[in-house]
């Protein structure tokens, strides 16, 4: 993730991220290859869906994470983030996660994805709020089992609990068994 030094997006709730993705046989390489593919993302401030009128039942508004998203599919991950320099930005925080994504049959436009990440493993819905809804309970889920907390605040939360100072949140490096 990418911000200014006095971290003018995060104030504002917006965020700019470079995912590169690698197979899992790659895991654990200190860098993606110079050309490798990418998604550049920006996220605006938490809003509204038109799923869910302005001023009516804020309950539910509560339940999920609603935030204006683009993204965009490059070639070239270093050079994007050295175009982000730049313009002044600079990497802030690095996360590592393995995603799987699933699709449930009858439910349109709803991802399902299984992220593990180095604070535990975590099921994402991302799609319309009616689908949300029926594929949570048609998986055992209620609405008071939702979250809508970012990986960076979990992260923060277990650093605070554990008494560590933050920096990014990867996996532990391992040694190849020869």
């Amino acid at each position: 993730m990418y911000d200014t030094p006095r971290q003018h997006l995060r104030r504002r709730g917006q965020l700019i991220r470079i995912r590169t993705e690698q197979p899992a046989s790659s895991f654990g390489q200190k860098r993606p290859k110079q050309n490798a593919a990418a998604l550049l993302t920006y996220k605006g401030p938490s809003s509204t869906s038109s799923a869910i009128k302005p001023g009516r039942n804020s309950k539910t508004r509560s339940h999920f994470k609603i935030k204006d998203e683009a993204e965009v599919s490059v070639i070239g991950a270093a050079e994007l983030a050295r175009i982000l320099r730049g313009l002044g930005l600079h990497p802030v925080f690095r996360y590592e996660k393995f995603r799987t994504t699933y699709a449930l049959p009858g439910v349109s436009g709803l991802k399902i994805e299984l992220d593990e990440t180095p604070l535990g493993t975590y099921l994402e819905l991302e799609g319309p709020v009616a689908g949300i809804d029926r594929a949570a309970h048609l998986l055992g889920y209620a609405r008071n089992d939702y979250m809508t907390e970012t990986y960076g605040s979990l992260y923060l939360a277990a650093c605070r609990r554990r008494g560590l100072r933050p920096g990014d949140m990867l996996f532990p490096t391992t040694k190849k068994l020869r």
